[in-house]
């Protein structure tokens, strides 16, 4: 199934729903606590403003991480996404909760993982990809891999390649 290549034009044109872990997808992965406890996460702007094309271009975008956090929740809300569901230590549930409330079937949606509990809502995903600093199980399983890793402009990289391919179907 692993492929570097882009998918065609035609695949990520029918693609309706964006769904994204956080660490390892949205952030590089590490955790940051100051000496008090606090968590801070690390977010690339590149990344943000992807999101917000993405959502203006009509495609939705959703969430799905197995930790609790309220850096991440201010950062989705601050980026306008209303589908996150934070500390699901069980992925596939929230995923078939999402696509069923949006009346989106699997096939017409893309999944962005980084490690194994990202897994099973890659294989229920019509479109799977990895970021570039994936582990070796998820690159072997996804249908397209970044060129950037996660934290670094990757989710970015899958919103220009999505919001391209539906330009170009209009």
């Amino acid at each position: 199934m692993s492929s570097s290549r882009t998918p065609s034009t035609e695949k990520l044109a029918a693609i309706r729903l964006l769904v994204l872990d956080v660490d390892g997808v949205m952030t590089d992965g590490q955790l940051h606590y100051d000496a008090q406890g606090h968590e801070a996460k690390v977010f690339h702007v590149h990344d943000g403003y992807g999101i917000k094309q993405l959502m203006q271009a009509g495609i939705e975008v959703a969430v799905i991480s197995g930790r609790h956090s309220t850096a991440v929740a201010t950062r989705m809300a601050e980026l306008g996404i209303e589908h996150v569901r934070l500390g699901q230590e069980i992925k596939n549930q929230a995923f078939t909760e999402i696509t069923t409330q949006l009346g989106i079937p699997p096939e017409a949606v893309a999944c962005v993982g980084d490690d194994e509990p990202d897994l099973p809502i890659m294989q229920a995903a019509g479109l799977s990809i990895a970021v570039a600093n994936a582990r070796p199980a998820i690159l072997n399983y996804a249908d397209w891999h970044t060129i950037l890793g996660g934290g670094c402009g990757a989710v970015r990289e899958v919103c220009d390649a999505l919001i391209a391919a539906h330009r170009g179907h209009r």
